[in-house]
C-alpha cells in the first residue's frame, strides 16, 4: 500500500477540502441568496445538493484516513490521532443533528450549528497539521 500512499493522501486532502471548503462557500452563498430574496425552496435545494456532495466527501475522507493510518505506521493509540478522530466524530454528529433538525429549527439555530460544524472542521485541519509519526 505504500506505493499508493501519495494518492491516498491526495484524495484525503481533496475530500477534507470539499467538506470544509464547501461549508465556507455554502455559508457565504446562503447569506447572499437570502439578501437577494431567493425563495426558501431554492435554498433547500442548494443545501440538499451540498449534503450529497459533503457526505460523500466525508465518507471518502474517513476511508482514506483509516488507510493512511494503516499504511503510515501510526499507532492507533497515538494521542493526537485520537484528537483528530474525536473532532471528526463530533463534526459528523453535529452535522447530522443539523441535517435532521433543519426543517423545524429557527434560522439562528441552523446558523449556529453550521458555524459549529465549520469551527470543528477547522479544528480537524489544525489537528492534522500537528500529526507527526511518534
Amino acid at each position: 500500500m505504500a506505493d499508493y500512499l501519495p494518492a491516498i493522501r491526495w484524495l484525503h486532502l481533496l475530500a477534507a477540502s470539499v467538506w470544509t471548503g464547501g461549508l465556507i462557500v455554502l455559508g457565504a452563498l446562503v447569506v447572499a441568496l437570502r439578501r437577494a430574496g431567493v425563495e426558501r425552496e431554492v435554498l433547500r435545494a442548494a443545501a440538499r445538493q451540498f449534503g450529497r456532495v459533503s457526505w460523500a466527501a466525508m465518507a471518502i475522507a474517513l476511508v482514506t484516513g483509516v488507510a493512511q493510518v494503516e499504511a503510515s505506521g501510526y499507532a492507533w493509540s497515538y494521542g493526537r490521532l485520537h484528537l483528530k478522530l474525536g473532532l471528526v466524530a463530533l463534526a459528523i454528529v453535529v452535522a447530522l443533528v443539523h441535517q435532521l433538525t433543519a426543517r423545524r429549527t429557527r434560522p439562528a439555530v441552523r446558523g449556529a450549528l453550521e458555524g459549529l460544524v465549520l469551527l470543528i472542521s477547522l479544528g480537524i485541519f489544525a489537528a492534522a497539521v500537528g500529526l507527526r509519526a511518534p
